[in-house]
């Protein structure tokens, strides 16, 4: 097995580029911008590959923009561009944008050389040498990608060293072996890099997954076994087809599974995630490893009781470590245990009779199909015991406005501690409007509220118009390790979510 003289690997994250072939994705400007700050400065990534060189105005825009704010931050060198062998074309490009890094794409395989480009090995040695040597006139720095390599290596591995033996005269910082197909299994991408780091062992390697076969993690793993020096990873695995090597997975097995380590700060993953999340518009599993809603959470009663007699279930990916904290689900399943360290989570100690007829409750409505959550509890507890827990802070009317063609308002009427407040407002949608108007009385009222961090609307399927709609809203502010998730229900989406919002209230000042 190859060993590195250094256990650092460099990390490129290419979700701006790679992960924008997902279908259906497209970042704006401001969205780029804003990830390649979070990537580079919270995140600390080693670099970002932002996008293709001679793709359209709007990116050519976007790269001028992003670089701009990485010049004034010292941080030029950490942004690349995927480029073509185009001699002076993408060269120029990429003078005009001020970026200094060209990712090049050549070709790794014989099969793609000769049935794509219809070129000779020659022939494309040569165009190379010529796109490099525009490149490095306007001082450009220089990576290439051997594409299909994989392939490449499998079905024409004498073309690999040949064009290894040749494009490696020319100034080239670093070579790409992208599985491009997502072909290999871990064993072929070993053997594949040890017999190159072996042959070439000057070269600086980094390895480029894709997860066809749901492999790339594990690849990820053999290629730094095998002597790679870097790993080319996406925020939630964004990509073509099936993916490319998600960050959050690859970094957290490469800490935990091997002796090399990567400056990525894993507090940052989680928020990393979501904030892809929101600007692809690609929901994640709620299983998904490391950044799933529901990976610690402990559905089982027994497991709840294993965790609370020594974390009995608990392995290295602890929750802490990516800014998030165990969650114990309320439902059919769950055991006194359960119950107690959610009620340990609200501050609440409740009798063992009390406690005992909660749990009770709970296994009738998970019996029920109907989500529970920590936030509810305060509810059943208050139903159990003949409280009223709606007495402080109650939404008595409220009247919402919106169309087409027309301003979202909203008209609203409160009761707190027996006085009645009324308010209205506008918004770019009815529930903004309502927010709006209920965000004037709050103030007044001297109560804050943690900023909307999620919205989710479920509908029944069936296509039955007047059926219950579920408004699940979750709420965290920054620092928060655990946020408020509540539920609305009503026929009126609308409805639905101002009596979600309502239940906050209800927790906050309860």
């Amino acid at each position: 097995m190859k060993q590195h003289s250094s256990d650092k690997i460099q990390i490129l994250d290419v979700t701006l580029r790679d992960g924008e072939q997902t279908n259906g994705v497209s970042f704006s400007w401001q969205q780029k911008l804003n990830i390649t700050k979070f990537l580079l400065c919270d995140l600390k990534v080693d670099r970002v590959e932002i996008a293709s060189a001679r793709v359209s105005p709007g990116e050519f825009e976007a790269v001028k923009k992003i670089i701009e704010w990485a010049k004034g931050e010292g941080l030029s060198e950490k942004i690349e561009i995927l480029g073509f062998v185009d001699f002076e074309k993408t060269p120029d490009w990429m003078r005009d944008t001020g970026v200094k890094v060209l990712n090049l794409l050549t070709k790794g395989s014989l099969n793609h050389l000769t049935n794509q480009l219809r070129k000779s090995p020659e022939e494309h040695y040569s165009d190379i040498a010529k796109t490099v040597g525009f490149a490095s006139e306007y001082g450009i720095t220089t990576n290439v990608y051997l594409e299909d390599w994989s392939n490449g290596y499998l079905h024409s591995r004498d073309y690999v060293i040949d064009y290894l033996k040749n494009v490696s005269k020319l100034k080239i910082e670093r070579f790409y072996l992208p599985d491009t197909l997502g072909v290999m299994s871990p064993d072929e991408v070993g053997a594949a890099i040890e017999d190159l780091v072996n042959l070439f062992p000057d070269l600086w390697f980094e390895f480029h997954g894709h997860n066809d076969y749901d492999l790339a993690v594990a690849n990820c793993l053999a290629a730094v076994r095998s002597g790679a020096k870097g790993l080319h990873v996406a925020v939630n695995g964004l990509g073509e087809r099936a993916g490319n090597s998600p960050l959050e997975a690859v970094i957290t097995a490469l800490h935990d599974k091997t002796s090399f380590r990567s400056g990525v700060v894993e507090k940052e993953i989680t928020n990393a995630s979501r904030l892809v999340e929101i600007f692809s518009g690609k929901r994640i599993s709620d299983n998904r490893p490391i950044v799933g809603e529901d990976v610690f959470t402990q559905t089982a009663g027994i497991h709840a009781d294993g965790d609370k007699k020594g974390n009995l279930y608990a392995n290295l990916i602890m929750p802490e470590r990516f800014g998030r904290s165990r969650v114990y689900a309320l439902g059919k399943l769950a055991g006194k245990a359960s119950i107690t360290e959610n009620l340990k989570q609200l501050g609440m100690v409740l009798s063992p009779e009390v406690e005992k007829k909660v749990l009770s409750r709970v296994i009738e409505l998970g019996d029920q199909n109907k989500t529970v959550t920590k936030e509810d509890l305060p509810y059943i507890i208050a139903d159990i015991t003949g409280e009223n827990l709606e007495a402080s802070f109650q939404i008595e009317a409220c009247t919402v406005t919106s169309g087409i063609g027309v301003k979202p308002t909203a008209s609203l009427r409160v009761k707190f501690k027996n006085q009645v407040f009324e308010s209205v407002g506008e918004g770019d949608g009815g529930y903004d409007a309502f927010m709006n108007a209920l965000g004037k009385i709050l103030a007044k009222l001297n109560i804050s509220i943690p900023p909307l961090y999620d919205y989710e609307v479920r509908i029944p399927p069936g296509g039955n118009t007047n059926a219950l709609v579920e408004t699940v809203i979750t709420w965290k502010r920054e620092n928060d390790l655990q946020p408020i998730r509540t539920i609305g229900i009503d026929s009126d989406q609308q409805v639905a979510a101002i009596k979600a919002t309502e239940k906050l209230l209800h927790i906050i000042l309860g």
